[in-house]
C-alpha cells in the first residue's frame, strides 16, 4: 500500500546518495510516448540481493532532483512522493518499472532509477520525450474568387495541437508552391498554447491567379514528428472561382437565323467569355447608328422583310470589341389572277396567272378539285370540265410554316344543246330514242311524243358529269310519231324533234353520242393503232435496206467470178493454138 517515505528512509538515503554510481554499461536511454497514453520506464538495472529498496526521481532545469516513487524490498510496499503533477498518475511495479498514465509535454524530462543497498547506490537514467500528432490541417479564410493579374489572399492553412511543431506546405494540382515574389507569397507562424503547451500552426497564401487555374485544386499539409518518425497529413482540396475580364464578344440569333420570317419575334443574345459574363450590353440595329442599351437579350417583335441587315453587341465599356451577324427575314408573297370565285361561258378564254416573289426559290404545286395538276392551268377555249376549284400553294422548304395559298373557283356556263339519237332493238318490237344534252347550269329535260304509240317504260337519265347527261325512253310506236326533246336552264329553252317511223317499217339508227371518257378510251387506242403501224414500217423499211445491201455484195462478187473464169478459157485457146503452130 501506498505511503508516504519516514525520516529514517530518507536519513539513509542521504547518507548513500554521495556514494551513488551509475552502473557501467548504461548509457543514455529515451523512451517515446504518444500524448495521453502512458510512459512505461523500465529500471534497466539488475536488482541485488541485498536491495534495501528503490526510487525514482526526475531532474529539474537547475539539476536538483526530484523524488517521486520509493518501493522497500522487505515490506513490498510502494511510496509516492507529494509531486502535485504526478498525483495519481504514477505506478511502480516489484521490478521497478516506472509507469506514468495520461502523458503530458510537462513530462518530458530526464527520470533516474536508483537501487539502493547498505553499501552503493545503483542509476540509471531514463529520458521521456512526448509527441502530439497535430489535427488535420484545413483551409480557412478561403476567398470567394480570385482573379488573373491581382495578388490576393488565398485562404489560410491551419493545423493545431501539435508538439512538436510542426511544418505547412502550399501545394497546387497535387505540386508544391514555392514562393515567388508577386506570385506566391507565403506567411507561416506558430502559437503555443501556455496551458498545454501544444502548438498551432499558421499559413497564410496570398495568389496571383490565371486562366490556367480554373478547376485547379488547391491543398496544403502539415509535417510533424512522432514515436515512430516523421509524417505528413493533408488537407481537403479547395477550388476557386477564377475571375478574368472578357476578351470575347459573339452574338446569337433565336430561332435560328435561317428559318426567320415575316411575322416572327427574333431575340438576339450577346455573350462575353468572361468571368463572370458581363450583364449589360450595347445592341446596334441595321439603319440605326446610335446603340440599345440592353440586357444581354434584345428582342424584336413581328419583324418585317425590312428587318434583313446586319447586328452588332459589344460591351458597355469596350465598344471596339464587337460582334455582329446578318439576319434575313425570308418573305412569301403569292397573286393569283384571276381569284376568288369566275364564272365564264364555254368556249371562252381564261388566262390564268400565279405570281411569286419571295426571299429565296419557292415551290409552286396546282391542284384542282383536291387533286395535283402536272402544270399550271390555261384555257384558251373553256370546256365544262374545266369546272372546279383551283389552288396556287407555294412555299420555302427551307423555312417552316411559311406556306401562301389562293383559290379560283371556276364555273363554266352554257346554252343547252341537244342531239338526238335512235335504235330499233335487235328484236324489232321497240325502238330507243335518246335525247343528249349539254350546258351549265343543268338544263331539266321534257319529252313530248306526237302520234300513237305508247311509252314502253318510264325516262331514264345518266349522271350529269362535265356539263353532259342523256336522258331516254323505249316505245313501240304503231305508226309513225314524232318526239320532241326539250332542254332548259337559266339561260336558254332548247327543243329538238326526232321523226320516228312505225315499228313495222325499217329504217337507218344513228349512232349514240360517245362520251368524254368514251371518247379519251377512243383516242387512246387510235393512238395506240397508230404507234404499232408506225412499228411495223420502220421495221419494214430496216429490213429492205439491209436486203439491198447484202443483194449488191452478192453481184460484185459475181462479176469477179466470171472475170476469172473468162482469162482462164483464153489461156487454153492460146496454148492449143501455140501447139498447132509447132506441128
Amino acid at each position: 500500500m501506498a505511503s508516504k517515505a519516514g525520516p529514517s528512509c530518507r536519513l539513509v538515503f542521504c547518507l548513500l546518495i554521495s556514494a551513488a554510481v551509475l552502473r557501467p554499461g548504461l548509457g543514455w536511454y529515451t523512451v517515446n510516448s504518444a500524448y495521453g497514453d502512458t510512459i512505461i520506464m523500465p529500471c534497466r538495472l539488475d536488482v541485488p540481493h541485498n536491495l534495501m529498496f528503490g526510487k525514482w526521481k526526475y531532474e529539474k532545469p537547475d539539476g536538483s532532483p526530484v523524488f517521486i516513487a520509493f518501493r522497500s524490498s522487505t515490506k513490498k510496499s510502494v511510496q509516492y512522493d507529494d509531486v502535485p503533477e504526478y498525483k495519481d498518475r504514477l505506478s511502480l511495479s516489484e521490478n521497478y518499472t516506472l509507469s506514468i498514465s495520461n502523458a503530458r509535454i510537462s513530462d518530458e524530462k530526464r527520470f533516474v532509477c536508483m537501487l539502493v543497498t547498505e553499501d552503493n547506490v545503483f542509476e540509471a537514467p531514463t529520458t521521456v520525450k512526448v509527441f502530439k500528432q497535430p489535427s488535420k490541417p484545413e483551409i480557412v479564410s478561403k476567398a470567394p474568387f480570385l482573379e488573373t493579374e491581382q495578388l490576393k489572399q488565398l485562404g489560410d492553412c491551419i493545423s493545431k495541437d501539435s508538439y512538436p511543431d510542426g511544418n505547412i506546405t502550399w501545394y497546387r494540382n497535387g505540386k508544391v508552391l514555392q514562393p515567388l515574389e508577386g506570385v506566391v507569397v507565403i506567411i507561416f507562424k506558430k502559437q503555443m498554447d501556455p496551458v498545454t503547451q501544444l502548438y498551432t500552426m499558421t499559413s497564410s497564401l496570398e495568389y496571383k491567379a490565371t486562366k490556367a487555374d480554373i478547376q485547379m485544386p488547391f491543398t496544403c499539409s502539415v509535417t510533424y514528428f512522432g514515436p515512430s518518425g516523421q509524417k505528413t497529413v493533408h488537407s481537403e482540396q479547395a477550388i476557386f472561382d477564377i475571375y478574368y475580364p472578357t476578351e470575347q464578344v459573339t452574338i446569337q440569333v433565336l430561332p435560328s437565323k435561317n428559318a426567320i420570317k415575316e411575322g416572327d419575334n427574333i431575340t438576339l443574345k450577346c455573350l462575353g467569355n468572361g468571368n463572370p459574363p458581363p450583364e449589360e450590353f450595347v445592341f446596334y440595329l441595321p439603319g440605326q447608328p446610335e446603340g440599345i442599351r440592353s440586357s444581354n437579350t434584345y428582342t424584336l417583335t413581328d419583324v418585317r422583310r425590312n428587318a434583313t441587315g446586319d447586328y452588332k453587341c459589344s460591351l458597355i465599356d469596350k465598344r471596339s470589341m464587337i460582334a455582329s451577324t446578318a439576319i434575313t427575314v425570308h418573305y412569301l408573297d403569292l397573286s393569283l389572277n384571276p381569284s376568288g370565285e369566275v364564272t365564264k361561258q364555254i368556249g371562252d378564254a381564261l388566262p390564268v396567272s400565279c405570281t411569286i416573289s419571295a426571299s429565296r426559290n419557292a415551290t409552286v404545286v396546282w391542284m384542282k378539285d383536291n387533286i395535283r395538276l402536272r402544270s399550271s392551268p390555261s384555257f384558251s377555249s373553256l370546256h365544262y370540265q374545266d369546272a372546279g376549284n383551283y389552288v396556287c400553294e407555294t412555299a420555302l422548304q427551307e423555312v417552316e410554316g411559311l406556306k401562301k395559298r389562293e383559290s379560283l373557283t371556276l364555273i363554266v356556263e352554257g346554252k343547252p344543246q341537244i342531239k338526238m339519237t335512235k335504235k330499233t332493238d335487235p328484236s324489232g318490237l321497240s325502238k330507243t330514242i335518246i335525247c343528249h344534252v349539254e350546258g351549265f347550269p343543268k338544263p331539266a329535260i321534257q319529252w313530248t311524243i306526237t302520234g300513237s304509240g305508247s311509252v314502253i317504260n318510264q325516262t331514264e337519265e345518266s349522271p350529269y358529269i362535265n356539263g353532259r347527261y342523256y336522258s331516254k325512253i323505249i316505245i313501240s310506236p304503231e305508226e309513225n310519231v314524232t318526239l320532241t326533246c326539250t332542254a332548259e336552264n337559266q339561260l336558254e329553252r332548247t327543243v329538238n324533234s326526232l321523226n320516228v317511223s312505225a315499228i313495222s317499217i325499217p329504217e337507218h339508227d344513228e349512232a349514240d353520242e360517245i362520251s368524254d371518257e368514251n371518247r379519251e378510251k377512243v383516242n387512246d387506242q387510235a393512238k395506240l393503232i397508230v404507234g404499232i403501224v408506225v412499228g411495223l414500217l420502220l421495221a419494214a423499211l430496216v429490213a429492205g435496206v439491209v436486203y439491198w445491201l447484202y443483194m449488191k455484195k452478192s453481184k460484185t462478187a459475181s462479176k469477179h467470178v466470171n472475170k476469172d473464169l473468162g482469162n482462164l478459157e483464153e489461156n487454153k485457146k492460146l496454148e492449143e493454138n501455140n501447139h498447132k503452130t509447132e506441128a
